[in-house]
């Protein structure tokens, strides 16, 4: 069982950044490959970008070149930092533990002018 808790959504203009965060409960990301989506009002769920347990990426063709992510394993904490945002990047960020097939609670991203 593990707990995980996304932060750092908000408003932002495009152009703009943000960095998220989602801490998990306790040290999983050792044995865990990490992943954060996003969903937007209408649309399914997609896949935003993936870090292994051994800290190899992948990243959406709409975002790559523009988003990073990263983890902190001594904080339990894996990050998406969010470059040159644009308005189609509006969604609900979720983040998730492949190995527990655990789910954050989201986070509200905007992007508008």
């Amino acid at each position: 069982q593990v707990q995980l808790v996304e932060s750092g959504g908000g408003l932002v203009q495009p152009g703009g950044s943000l960095r998220l965060s989602c801490v998990a409960s306790r040290s999983i990301f050792s044995i865990s490959a990490m992943d954060w989506y996003r969903q937007a009002p209408g649309k399914e769920r997609e896949l935003v970008a993936s870090i292994s347990s051994g800290s190899s990426t992948y990243y959406a063709k709409s975002v790559r070149g523009r988003f990073t992510i990263s983890r902190d394993n001594a904080k339990n904490t894996v990050y998406l930092q969010m470059n040159s945002l644009k308005p189609e990047d509006t969604a609900v960020y979720y983040c998730y533990a492949q190995t527990y097939r655990s789910w954050g609670q989201g986070t509200q991203v905007t992007v508008s002018s």
